[in-house]
């Protein structure tokens, strides 16, 4: 390919910039841009901070000034060409006068793509594709919605050796440990939406928020989507004011991502119980499963999932294991074998939706 071992070496300082920790996700991907001079020293750096700010394009070219003229910037993802809340990244390199622009991945989406071509017409050199597998799983499911017309879905779920999510009274609390809780918190941040059932809001009142390790809200919180045709009280927690909630009278997966699609949620959360989670799963609609495993057993009581279907051990559904991690105690270790979990993170090898 094409690229200068300086534009490599621009082309993973971008991606670093662009992974700045405390940048909100959706509905906008992350970008970082490096402009380099001639001789491939560094002009400037610039990186995308969230909706309705400047693109990175923009940040760096307004750090760079005039050094911007002759000089090549270097992008994780194709400028856009298009008007929103900020200006097309691609007219902004073409009147700041680079002669040269790098990025790693195309921008697929129909409404900001283009932007190469127009590059291209005003004289520009424009090549594509350096560190594009990398540019790609840092937004995986910015790519996926774009690409799929619908949210990446995460199914979450605590479970026992056995396969229990509660015991046979109902009590389910302590099935996932304190670190394995504080991870979800975690996970739920990086997602644009969390759905969970009308079943479940109406049994378990669970708030949905992301918290932190005080147990007190983060400033930015997900989308609570509340999934199903029965009327709830309004008393429930999950109509707090700690976050916005949507209610989706419909028990349609396909339905409900089309619905989160239109708002430009990428990312959704799957926390619903067995029922709600074996709808999506036998839609196909199931991206990433991330299972926390506690070492006890119950030998009865409620299941992860609800039936499939599957009557013969070739009707399985196979799941890939992509890591598998210890959380002991706190979230920075420590605790005893009562506060344990294993999460393991996997992708179905076979989906049909």
């Amino acid at each position: 390919m094409p690229f200068t071992p300086a534009e490599r070496t621009a082309m993973q300082r971008a991606l670093e910039l662009a992974a700045t920790p405390g940048v909100p996700t959706g509905p906008n991907p992350r970008v970082g841009c490096v402009i380099l001079a001639d001789d491939g020293t560094e002009v400037a750096e610039g990186f995308h901070r969230g909706s309705g700010t400047p693109h990175a394009e923009a940040d760096a070219l307004s750090k760079a000034g005039d050094d911007a003229r002759g000089a090549t910037a270097v992008v994780t993802l194709e400028p856009c060409s298009h008007s929103g809340r900020t200006g097309p990244c691609a007219e902004a390199l073409i009147a700041a006068g680079v002669r040269r622009v790098v990025f790693a991945q195309s921008d697929t989406n129909p409404v900001a793509r283009g932007g190469g071509a127009s590059l291209r017409a005003a004289g520009i050199e424009v090549e594509a594709g350096l560190l594009l597998d990398e540019a790609r799983a840092l937004n995986h499911a910015w790519t996926f919605a774009v690409e799929h017309g619908r949210p990446f879905v995460t199914w979450k779920f605590a479970t026992t050796l056995d396969g229990r999510s509660a015991a046979a009274d109902g009590t389910s609390r302590w099935v996932s440990s304190l670190a394995a809780r504080r991870d979800t918190h975690r996970l739920r941040a990086e997602c644009d939406a969390v759905l969970v059932g009308s079943h479940t809001v109406e049994v378990d009142d669970p708030e949905l928020t992301v918290r932190d390790e005080l147990d007190q809200p983060v400033a930015r919180q997900p989308l609570r989507v509340v999934v199903g045709e029965r009327s709830l009280a309004a008393d429930r927690r999950i109509f707090n004011d700690r976050a916005e909630t949507l209610q989706l009278r419909t028990r349609d997966p396909h339905e409900v991502l089309a619905a989160l699609f239109a708002r430009d949620c990428q990312h959704a959360f799957l926390e619903g119980g067995p029922t709600m989670a074996a709808g999506f799963l036998e839609a196909g609609l199931v991206d990433r499963v991330v299972a926390y495993v506690a070492p006890m057993l119950l030998g009865s009581g409620a299941t992860a999932v609800a039936d499939l279907g599957i009557d013969t051990i070739g009707g399985a559904l196979h799941l890939h294991v992509d890591d598998v991690r210890v959380l002991q105690g706190s979230a920075l270790g420590g605790g005893d074998a009562e506060d344990t979990n294993i999460r393991l993170t996997m992708t179905p090898t076979r989906r049909t939706g």
